[in-house]
């Protein structure tokens, strides 16, 4: 018997709509449930052969788990090593490298210096920085936000420098990215399972939440499938299994705005009944591949061709939009 768990926090609706929808298929030697951990040895199987993972990067414990059962081969979706080391600022760089639009975009020192860390620990940086050089580049109104992390939590719409400097003073620690705004015609958001399968969802960023996947955006065929080039690329890139991409289109470029969401939302009181039975049904087909393919004891991970590339030597192929 194939165990396929998913480990996840608060959610609800879908964990238990995707372990229902694996068992309901009836498929021979494949069953579905919450993922339940009571040790943790190191070198030690875990008895799943594929997890979807919901909740670690909110609960260290939890990526130390799964790195462990990754170890002894189990296939974990999202590759939980790959999601230790990502961020959103270096997928930006990646964008730019693999002909996929993004907004100009630069990333920050923290405002206030690290725990252990003191002025002359930062020798290499520039004091001040080049202010007049990067704001010529961005251009205001712009956007501050975290360079890790999501859920719309400290983001800023900046006017002017004067707003900059007052909001960047109030960011303690973290690391933020200063980028363009992107004056949108239509936006979109884009599940993508097992780097093949894409739902483009219209999607209103302006709303109140419950409201956001409320819009009557209507792309054209080709719009469509430029879309969908772009979000299967930048998904086999960074490798990732689940994930969203948000697209804003201005004067018919779409470009990727956020696109480092290896948990995203899947509720179905916020994405509505019809993306909700979408990513059930897909991820629950999507984790029944994995466990019919699965070799006990072997690397069962997916990897991006962006590390492939640089283990093999290979240059990066620029997209439908490099210079």
């Amino acid at each position: 018997m194939k165990k396929i768990g998913i480990l996840f926090g608060q959610e609800r609706s879908f964990p238990m709509a995707f372990a229902e929808r694996v068992n309901s298929k009836n498929i021979p030697g494949i069953t579905a449930e919450p993922v339940r951990i009571d040790k943790v040895v190191q070198g030690e199987p875990c008895g799943y052969a594929v997890i979807i993972d919901r909740i670690s990067q909110d609960v260290p414990f939890y990526r130390a788990f799964l790195k462990n059962a990754a170890l002894c081969g189990t296939a974990v979706i999202n590759n939980p090593f790959w999601w230790s080391a990502d961020e959103k600022f270096f997928n930006n760089c990646l964008a730019t490298k693999i002909g996929v639009p993004v907004p100009n975009t630069v990333i920050l020192p923290s405002r206030v210096q690290p725990p252990d860390t003191n002025d002359q620990s930062f020798s290499n940086l520039a004091f001040p920085l080049d202010w007049e050089g990067i704001f010529k580049y961005i251009g205001f109104p712009a956007y501050m936000k975290p360079f890790a992390g999501g859920g719309w939590k400290h983001v800023y719409k900046l006017r002017n420098a004067e707003e900059f400097f007052q909001k960047h003073s109030e960011t303690g620690e973290l690391v933020m990215l200063l980028q363009e705004e992107i004056v949108f015609d239509e936006y979109y958001r884009c599940y993508c399972i097992g780097r093949k399968h894409v739902r483009i969802m219209p999607y209103e960023p302006r709303n109140v939440h419950h409201l956001r996947y409320s819009s009557d955006f209507n792309p054209s065929a080709e719009r469509l499938q430029l879309m969908e080039q772009i979000v299967l690329r930048i998904n086999q890139y960074l490798g990732y299994d689940f994930n969203t991409v948000e697209l804003a289109i201005r004067n018919g470029v779409p470009y990727a705005i956020d696109f480092c969401n290896p948990a995203p939302d899947a509720e179905k009181s916020s994405v509505g009944e019809e993306n909700f039975n979408w990513v059930v049904e897909t991820a629950a087909n999507y984790a029944i591949e994995r466990a019919l393919v699965h070799q006990d004891g072997l690397d069962n991970l997916t990897w991006g061709e962006y590390v492939k590339r640089s283990t093999m030597k290979e240059s990066l192929v620029p997209g439908p939009f490099a210079k």
